[in-house]
């Protein structure tokens, strides 16, 4: 008998084809289907009734986890997620948590399906254990997911699973992160799937085994039994699902659920023109010591009704900013369900089947075993989503109703800070840890409508939230010298993006210094970026203040609200470091902002006076950034006039022209939009884009030519007063501020942080390549 190896492909995950993987499986397992005709003769009135019902099912299990969970992550953040599959795996119904894990739950299934069928086999009353990110199911290894088989009269009917993040599963490093890892073996243990309940029993010798691992088992092992919990809520509302309304009528259902989803997506993807979007990101730092920049890259091609994602050409894998397949798939999915499928019931199986992946193994984003992929899902699996978002807003902003959905990228990253130390607050010292939930409070995206949500939450959680300061103060011996929102974060332009925020805390509460992780990225290159000339976000910034003065201002009945009030010793964290925070010293986190959209010089000014008066900007960024002259809390419009005049002026000044456009103008009534700058303007042989705002001509579409563009190359700071981080802190290669403008009138088309070598997509990446 032949034994599987540890770490080989036996432990790689794939989308599959569900008719190989039906026939796959072995005659001990029967499954439960219904045919199309039984499908199409569903009546609408019972259609309705039972996808409403199977939607409330997940609800109600999210509810139930919550009730038992002791965990904040779960109970405040919501980082947890559920779904109901049929009995394939494929995603019928999912919850409104955190979106990225929809793209790595089936993929367990369809594993487990494979590989458990036979030994130890899948039976009623079993669940099954994994936070195995190869295998899927969550996307590092903190994702830990439960799952179960729903059986009716002896078939496989479906599946439930509950899925949330872990505050520790071992490892090197507090709270599972390792800054310095370079493979797997310094993380968490992935564990592929196994029974945890067998015939509706725990089994304790897998449950214990499983917390052993843990800093905090007491939380791990109440998780554990949530999720168990969960499971049992969403097994019984389906077997009185199936009672009501019969098991063929609610599988017709579950399979009309998924074909409505995709035809609802096909069609609006075939309503919009087909071409080719290319978009590539950063990763600075890639692991503790590192100063080298990670690429990830993504070409996005519509073709009818049908998207490709290619992210060749992204750098292998390094460090710990690597996620597996599951990872790249959950990013995908971050980005397609607000963007494209807004409207359209989140029944995952059949959008996943209107697009298809393209990746090389061994890469930022679909990394191989041993990687290390700690980092996973808040790191290049985000990148990639918003990569694609960034894509497939380019896509949409042609359509004047589809792109009601375009924003520019939202808070870039999360923001990650591990402590842990001894609370000696009780009658007996106890030890602690925590993961600061504050940075779910990052700012939306802007949107060519509309401004983005001022510290609105993660693009990712719909349903996020960030903890109460004095429940945080309570659980932990910390004390919050300030949580606010900061000034300039949000991304400059024509409509602003919304702001991020910011924390302080210091030890109270313990004698002895408690260990800090960070693992973050977006201190050097923008990870939230504008769109249609908008600026990015604000760069994040972890500072800590050493040799601090804050126990004699506490003692002296003042509370600190800036740094320089505390000390002059202030130390820029790296991205990825383990590091200390002693009592009386004082560590500040500012996470980021959302990108712009448009050109800033564009922006109302009254908008600016009202930004100004509700200190979302700083005076002098409305003057330096904006271009407009607040006196007395009024705007001065001719001096604004003039002081937008002469930042036009400066921009041509400063800029080189990259080919001079040849004087045509356009007739602004016989054009297409393209986005908030440029159009396109077509005659019988020939397809030419101009700018909106001056109707020049900048460049043939058809036959593929770059546009006649002006651009310019500065310091990083150029972009706004939101670049709050020096790059050279962070990474040895130069990172610039690079801004393509209109030769004409002077707008700005393109506006973003990158560095130097960042490559030029055709047409400046501003309007779409034909698709092959």
């Amino acid at each position: 008998m032949s034994m599987p190896i540890p770490g080989s492909e036996v432990f790689a995950s794939r989308p599959v084809d569900p008719g190989e993987l039906q026939r796959s499986l072995p005659s001990t397992l029967p499954t439960h289907t219904v045919t199309q005709e039984q499908i199409d003769a569903l009546d609408p009135l019972t259609y309705e009734v039972v996808r409403h019902r199977l939607w409330s099912v997940t609800d109600e299990m999210g509810e139930a986890l919550k009730r038992m969970s002791g965990s904040p992550i779960v109970t405040d953040a919501n980082d947890f997620d559920f779904a109901i599959s049929d009995e394939l795996g494929q995603e019928v119904q999912v919850g409104l948590y955190n979106t990225m894990l929809v793209g790595a739950v089936d993929l367990a299934i369809y594993w487990t399906l494979r590989n458990r069928a036979t030994n130890p086999g899948i039976a009623e009353g079993d669940m099954f254990l994994t936070n195995d990110p190869w295998v899927g199911g969550g996307l590092h290894q903190n994702d830990v997911m439960v799952y179960q088989p729903v059986f009716h009269d002896g078939k496989l009917f479906a599946w439930t699973s509950a899925i949330c993040h872990e505050p520790d599963l071992g490892g090197v490093g507090l709270g599972s992160f390792s800054p310095a890892a370079q493979d797997v073996f310094s993380e968490s243990l992935p564990t592929p799937p196994v029974k945890v309940v067998r015939d509706f029993q725990l089994q304790r010798d897998v449950a214990d085994l499983w917390v052993r691992r843990s800093r905090v088992p007491m939380l791990v092992a109440l998780d554990l039994r949530a999720k168990v919990g969960a499971n049992n809520v969403g097994r019984e509302r389906l077997h009185a699902l199936i009672e009501q309304y019969g098991a063929d009528t609610v599988k017709a259902v579950m399979k009309r659920m998924m074909a409505d989803a995709e035809a609802r997506l096909r069609g609006k993807l075939a309503a919009l023109p087909d071409g080719s979007w290319t978009a590539t990101g950063y990763q600075d730092q890639s692991h503790e010591g590192d100063r080298g920049l990670h690429k990830i890259t993504v070409t996005t091609t519509k073709t009818g009704d049908h998207l490709t994602f290619d992210f060749t050409g992204t750098d292998p894998q390094s460090g710990v900013v690597n996620c597996t397949y599951a990872g790249m798939r959950g990013g995908v999915m971050l980005a397609l369900l607000p963007v494209l499928a807004g409207d359209i019931p989140w029944s995952a199986g059949g959008l996943m089947r209107c697009f298809d992946l393209v990746t090389e193994e061994g890469t930022l984003n679909n990394a191989t075993y041993p990687a290390a992929v700690g980092r996973g899902p808040i790191g290049p699996a985000w990148l990639t989503g918003n990569l694609v978002a960034e894509c497939l807003a380019q896509m949409l902003d042609r359509d004047l109703e589809l792109g009601k959905n375009v924003q520019a990228t939202c808070c870039g990253t999360w923001d990650t800070a591990v402590i842990a130390g001894l609370d000696e607050r009780g009658e007996q010292p106890a030890p602690f840890l925590n993961i600061i939930m504050e940075p779910m409070s990052g700012g939306y995206g802007a949107r060519p409508h509309a401004d983005g949500i001022d510290t609105g939450g993660l693009f990712c959680i719909p349903m996020g939230r960030i903890p109460d300061v004095e429940m945080t103060e309570f659980l932990y011996p910390v004390l919050a010298l300030w949580r606010r929102e900061v000034p300039d974060s949000g991304g400059p332009g024509r409509h602003r993006g919304g702001v991020g925020a910011s924390i302080a805390i210091t030890p109270h509460g313990t004698s002895i210094p408690m260990g800090l992780v960070l693992a973050s990225n977006g201190k050097a290159v923008s990870q939230n970026g504008g769109l249609a000339g908008g600026h990015p976000g604000n760069t994040g910034l972890d500072v800590l203040a050493r040799h601090s003065r804050v126990t004699d201002l506490l003692a002296a009945g003042r509370m600190p609200s800036e740094l320089s009030e505390v000390s002059e010793h202030l130390e820029p964290a790296q991205n990825y470091a383990s590091s200390h925070l002693a009592p009386g010293e004082v560590f500040v986190m500012t996470w980021q902002g959302g990108g712009g959209y448009g050109d800033p010089l564009n922006r109302d000014p009254e908008a600016v006076a009202r930004d100004l008066r509700e200190q979302k900007i700083t005076a002098g960024a409305a003057r330096s950034v904006y271009g407009v002259v607040v006196e007395n809390g009024a705007v001065d419009e001719a001096a604004t006039v003039a002081e937008r005049d002469r930042q036009r002026s400066a921009r041509r000044q400063r800029s080189r022209v990259l080919r001079v456009p040849s004087g045509r103008k356009t007739d602004a009534t016989s054009v297409k939009r393209l986005d908030d700058n440029l159009v396109e303007v077509t005659d019988v042989a020939r397809t030419a884009v101009a700018c909106r705002h001056c109707h020049e001509i900048l460049g043939d579409a058809t036959e593929g030519d770059d546009l006649a563009l002006a651009v310019y190359e500065g310091p990083a700071t150029d972009a706004g007063p939101q670049i709050i981080a020096n790059a050279a802190d962070y990474v040895d290669a130069p990172v610039v501020f690079r801004q393509y403008c209109c030769p004409s009138c002077w707008t700005a088309l393109y506006s973003a942080v990158v560095p130097a070598d960042h490559p030029t997509p055709p047409l400046a990446g501003l309007i779409a390549t034909p698709a092959a």
